[in-house]
């Protein structure tokens, strides 16, 4: 097998030129390699519609192969870089020198890993199994010709498929395709897995190497569904055979029935009739036998009734609790055939491994009910809906960042006596439940201070003295019941206190627009956007809120002419990233909404969010909010 590291020649992961192309950004998880799969089928499909003549040689076995490539590739990925995956698919139209070909480049953000094939280096012994996968080895067996490159910051592996080679019937010689599809599947075969396990490589260093493996892949995960995905292909087939997965329902006690999550198998078309025998009898193991290795009837063995398939099934089947914090999370049971016992130090790293499963199902659990509570609080900290001002349309976008935690962005509109409409879009700096408690108060406590009749200068003065006493004892009293809690304390928590605000009131005017006053204390300067499309800012910067007791604000006042449109925004927007640049450097900003020029608020506001979304190939790590007014 060929295994040179090597760059092909003349070709970058960015160099697509004119030939057609699919690019896409996967996570670092289970999920990857299935979507990684759907995404090359969807592009060959879709170039196959289009009649280019490269797709002419396409087949089924060419589309199954890059299939299996591709997934391979961005499991090897995930396992061991355990990043983002950036995934290139392109068509190589044939020229003289080469014929067409279907080329895959995945990207990876962890150059310092090593790559890891069936082999190890050269100190590990020729022909040595490792205890990693086989997915370098069919990719040199499926591909015409593979290599890695290495770059700051990013390992690419491509691998080049023609398109011609893959004729079923080809005029002389032997059968190209045919044959590298037997040598693909020799190697994922079941019985080939089986045959090369040896319980004697998991003595010592194989063992620690595993189980930090593990780690590293079951860290941070935060869904406990894709921990027990992730921990039945860690065990099969290097430890077992077959294994099942049983998680407790949340709520717990003694009438739950628990769940069972995955099954797994090394031969797929055995995992559904296994899960069916599996379903209707769920494992659960009393507490008084520990977290050891407990052995259990094979599953449709005469134990239970049922007829074992002697010539195959028979084996060992050992189950393990999975326990957090003393709390029992679960059960593990697997199976090794055609074996009369297990090694006592098999067990015991099974039993390590099983452990490590239950603390990254306790964590998953522990994210996911405070996301939960995240998003029941942050449905209170926002409005249920905006006031409808008179002569003046409106278009709020707003998207958090999706992380489960609380804080950050809010915006309201209101009436107030004497006619006037008041705005709010703010920003509490930091995040969690300190920052939660910052908005949950000055929300409402704008609200009070707007209909008591205070002027918007007065508004903000007040607020501010309110952050530095009343908002930012509640927030350090959040703070210590969350470490009481077993949390963990916000790094920024200190920061909590500070927030950044736009607040301005809208009086209509008789003849239309309206007047309207403005304050921007710490935040993204509104912009003002003319019918001609000129574009100017509509405050001027003063202080962050919280910072000083004794700090002063001036208003700004300007009329909101029919047609003219009022952009605001939270650093979400001005600060969104792509590499070292920002949106709004070079007043890119600006830029966007000149372009702006008579569309109504509602198009505004939907070409400024897809310029957003747009200037950066990943989504957006910050909430974002904005909202545009304009005078009808």
């Amino acid at each position: 097998m060929q295994r040179d590291i090597v760059q092909r020649p003349g070709t970058t992961a960015a160099s697509t030129g004119t030939q057609p192309a699919a690019r896409t950004s996967l996570p670092g998880n289970l999920l990857a390699p299935s979507a990684a799969r759907r995404f090359v089928a969807a592009a060959i499909a879709e170039w196959s519609g289009l009649g280019l003549p490269a797709a002419v040689g396409f087949s089924d076995r060419l589309s199954d192969d890059a299939a299996t490539i591709v997934s391979e590739l961005v499991t090897n990925a995930v396992v061991h870089a355990g990043t983002t995956v950036e995934l290139l698919f392109r068509l190589e139209e044939a020229t003289e020198e080469e014929a067409s070909a279907l080329v895959l480049e995945v990207s990876d953000h962890h150059p310092a890993r090593a790559l890891r094939s069936d082999h190890g280096s050269g100190d590990e012994g020729a022909g040595e199994p490792a205890d990693y996968g086989r997915g370098l080895e069919i990719v040199a067996t499926l591909a015409e010709r593979w290599g890695v490159t290495y770059r700051t910051g990013l390992k690419t592996v491509w691998a080049r498929l023609p398109v011609d080679d893959w004729n079923p019937f080809p005029d002389a010689g032997a059968e190209p395709g045919f044959e590298r599809g037997l040598r693909a599947a020799e190697l994922l075969a079941p019985t080939a897995r089986r045959a090369l396990r040896d319980d004697g490589d998991w003595a010592g260093r194989g063992a620690l190497s595993f189980l930090a493996e593990a780690s590293d892949l079951l860290a941070g995960q935060l869904d406990e569904d894709i921990v027990a995905a992730l921990a039945g292909q860690l065990l099969v087939p290097r430890l077992a055979d077959w294994c099942a997965i049983w998680l407790e329902p949340e709520s717990g006690g003694p009438s739950a029935v628990p769940r069972l999550a995955k099954v797994w198998h090394v031969d797929e078309d055995r995992i559904p009739p296994l899960r069916a025998l599996l379903e209707g009898d769920p494992l659960r193991l009393p507490e008084r036998v520990g977290t050891g290795a407990v052995s259990m009837p094979w599953p449709g063995g005469a134990e239970d009734g049922g007829t074992p398939e002697k010539d195959e099934a028979e084996g060992v089947a050992l189950a393990y609790r999975i326990t957090s914090g003393g709390r029992t999370l679960g059960a593990v049971l697997l199976g090794r055939e055609s074996t009369a016992r297990v090694p006592d130090e098999l067990t015991a790293l099974i039993e390590d491994f099983v452990r490590r499963v239950g603390l990254a199902v306790g964590a998953a659990r522990a994210y996911t009910r405070q996301a939960t509570i995240s998003r029941i609080l942050q449905r209170g900290l926002l409005p249920s809906k905006v006031a409808r001002i008179p002569g003046v349309a409106s278009s709020l976008v707003y998207e958090p960042s999706d992380d489960g935690v609380v804080g950050g962005d809010f915006y309201d509109i209101f009436p107030c006596p004497g006619d006037r409409w008041c705005f709010v879009l703010g920003d509490v700096q930091g995040s969690g439940p300190e920052a939660a408690v910052v908005t949950g108060l000055a929300r409402p406590w704008l609200r009070l201070l707007a209909r008591e009749g205070f002027q918007a200068d007065e508004v903000l003065v007040r607020l501010n003295r309110l952050l530095l006493d009343d908002a930012m004892e509640a927030a350090e009293a959040a703070a210590l019941m969350v470490a009481a809690a077993g949390g963990q304390h916000s790094a920024d928590s200190g920061q909590s206190r500070f927030l950044s605000l736009l607040y301005g009131e809208l009086v209509p005017l008789p003849g239309g627009g309206a007047r309207c006053t403005l304050v921007s204390a710490g935040h993204p300067l509104p912009l003002l956007l003319r019918p001609d499309g000129t574009v100017r800012p509509a405050a001027e910067p003063q202080l962050l809120l919280g910072v000083m007791d004794d700090a002063v604000y001036e208003t700004q006042s300007f009329d909101l002419a029919p047609g003219d449109s009022l952009l605001c925004v939270t650093d979400g927007v001005t600060e969104r990233r792509s590499g070292p640049l920002m949106f709004d450097d070079g007043d890119g900003l600006a830029r966007a909404l000149s372009g702006c020029a008579g569309l109504n608020a509602e198009e505004i506001a939907d070409r400024i969010k897809h310029a957003v979304h747009a200037f950066a190939e990943r989504p957006p790590d910050d909430d974002l909010a904005l909202l545009v007014l304009q005078a009808e």
